[in-house]
């Protein structure tokens, strides 16, 4: 790393994602230390093998993105479920493999939610992914954003189906649903600011090569 250069910073997303990436950073052979026992603190430097060193902040999913895209931060790890809701401008170079999950329309079992004319009513917590997807298939549906748990939609009778993050399934299953289509497969990505992959190519290109031999 450039002695006249600051630290690269890397915007990590809170939860599950940082103790997969943390994880991957030990493979890494980087020194985690003030990530493993981090306190209250929300940037923290994080050791590089070549002596230099990197700035972590932890941040929610969707600051990972504004933070990047505003280039405080260099470099980010975020779910593709967050980079297909707000979008953004920023390079997507590297599908790091980890937090895999998808999104898919459920709905009630036995339901007819393709059949009839009649419009039908989703409710998501990710409108933006769910306009997409209908749109593509050339449905006129609306869309109902909920913030909590949106298996509850359907019950209360608010919408015909959803859509949201599968992973096993089990709550849908427990809460009379059934997935109806995969809508899209998600997993974590490395983001890049564009103006930082170009004033830090190399180093960012080390960076990503380093992490690619550990994934």
């Amino acid at each position: 790393m450039s002695l006249n250069m600051k630290p690269m910073r890397i915007a990590l997303t809170k939860g599950r994602l940082e103790k997969d990436t943390i994880s991957l950073f030990d493979r890494m052979g980087l020194d985690t230390a003030a990530l493993q026992d981090k306190g209250r603190r929300l940037i923290l430097p994080v050791g590089l093998p070549d002596g230099g060193r990197f700035e972590v902040v932890l941040a929610k999913a969707a600051d990972v993105i504004t933070y990047v895209e505003h280039g405080v931060c260099d470099l980010g790890v975020v779910g593709k479920d967050t980079i297909a809701e707000y979008g953004g401008s920023f390079y997507e170079v590297l599908d790091l493999g980890f937090g895999r999950c998808r999104f898919a329309l459920a709905a009630p079992k036995n339901s007819d939610f393709f059949k009839g004319y009649n419009t039908k009513t989703v409710a998501s917590k990710y409108p933006n992914v769910a306009n997409s997807y209908f749109g593509s298939k050339g449905m006129d549906v609306r869309i109902i954003k909920i913030e909590g748990s949106v298996e509850l939609a359907p019950l209360l009778g608010l919408a015909d189906a959803i859509v949201d993050i599968v992973e096993t399934g089990s709550t849908l299953r427990e809460n009379g649903l059934e997935v109806l289509e995969e809508v899209m497969p998600i997993s974590a990505r490395l983001i890049v600011n564009i103006a930082c992959m170009k004033l830090r190519k190399k180093e960012i290109e080390a960076f990503v090569s380093r992490m690619e031999e550990n994934l």
